[in-house]
């Protein structure tokens, strides 16, 4: 049996003042131009007066072609002073991996990348450390080993930019990374930097969190994904999960427990990264999860 291909989409993101009208104005605009919208998701934040909304339109069904539908799009956007963006299904983001000892999170996204559940290209994976050197090109994707000196790691960094730059990298994955970003690759990719904290943050910000939950005595342990900023795990959430957990389990059940939901909500933060169901504003997120 063959596998039946998805139909070419936009994926229309939009976030602007609160008003009466957005909803309908953008409805309209895509139906004069027979454009079949196959997922429609809306929110507003009251408090904050602030509108959101993600559509994903047909293409097959529209009778204009993206230059134009941008174009014409344009003056409504301005209107109702929008902050917006289209995406084809066509488009790959480039998403480079970072990773140092730990190999989880790392090898569950390349096992979700080759199923193709995660829509997107890896043109590399960089690490401080070789050990995961093996599993990576066994996927068939270039590997960097990056070292960085305790003394000075800007040289390391630096490496890593050119790196980046040289695979045309949009977005950037921190598959359990254990270095802290410099402020200047968190300003460059500012939304594009994705990080996995093996903790349910706010609680226990920085190393050693589980070593912390295990003092602590807590009940429920999580991990966190969220985009990275210079203050240390403070960045806009996309995903979170917890398992629970009880006296009995010792720091190290904690570790293992804690790997399988790590995994799984990096994988989930980055899909929805992919998709476009996150929007930031602030240090709050939007999800338009599915």
């Amino acid at each position: 049996m063959h596998a039946v291909s998805k139909p070419e989409t936009y994926t229309l993101v939009i976030s602007c003042p609160d008003r009466v009208g957005v909803v309908a104005a953008v409805s309209r605009f895509v139906a004069e131009r027979g454009g079949s919208l196959v997922e429609s998701n809306h929110h507003t934040d009251v408090e904050q007066g602030w509108f959101y909304m993600r559509n994903v339109i047909d293409t097959g069904s529209l009778s204009v072609d993206r230059d134009t539908f941008v174009a014409q799009f344009n003056p409504l956007a301005e209107d109702f002073s929008m902050q917006w963006k289209l995406r084809s299904s066509s488009e790959r983001q480039r998403v480079i991996i970072m990773a140092s000892h730990a190999s989880h999170c790392l090898s569950d996204i390349l096992h979700r990348w080759k199923d193709g559940d995660l829509h997107c290209d890896i043109p590399c994976v960089i690490s401080n450390h070789e050990n995961l050197r093996s599993m990576v090109e066994w996927h068939g994707v270039p590997f960097h080993y990056v070292p960085v000196s305790k003394e000075d790691k800007a040289p390391a960094f630096a490496q890593v930019e050119d790196i980046i730059e040289r695979h045309r990298g949009e977005t950037v994955v921190l598959a359990r990374y254990m270095q802290i970003i410099p402020p200047r690759l968190c300003e460059e990719y500012a939304g594009q930097l994705i990080n996995i904290h093996h903790s349910f943050l706010p609680s226990f910000i920085g190393a050693n969190p589980y070593q912390k939950a295990y003092d602590r005595g807590v009940k429920l342990i999580g991990a966190t994904s969220h985009y990275v900023t210079e203050e240390l795990d403070e960045g806009p959430i996309i995903e979170q999960d917890v398992i629970r957990v009880n006296h009995s389990c010792s720091k190290d059940d904690m570790v293992r427990l804690g790997r399988d939901v790590e995994q799984a909500v990096l994988s989930r933060g980055l899909r929805y990264h992919l998709e476009d169901r996150v929007v930031v504003r602030g240090n709050k997120t939007v999800v338009f999860s599915s």
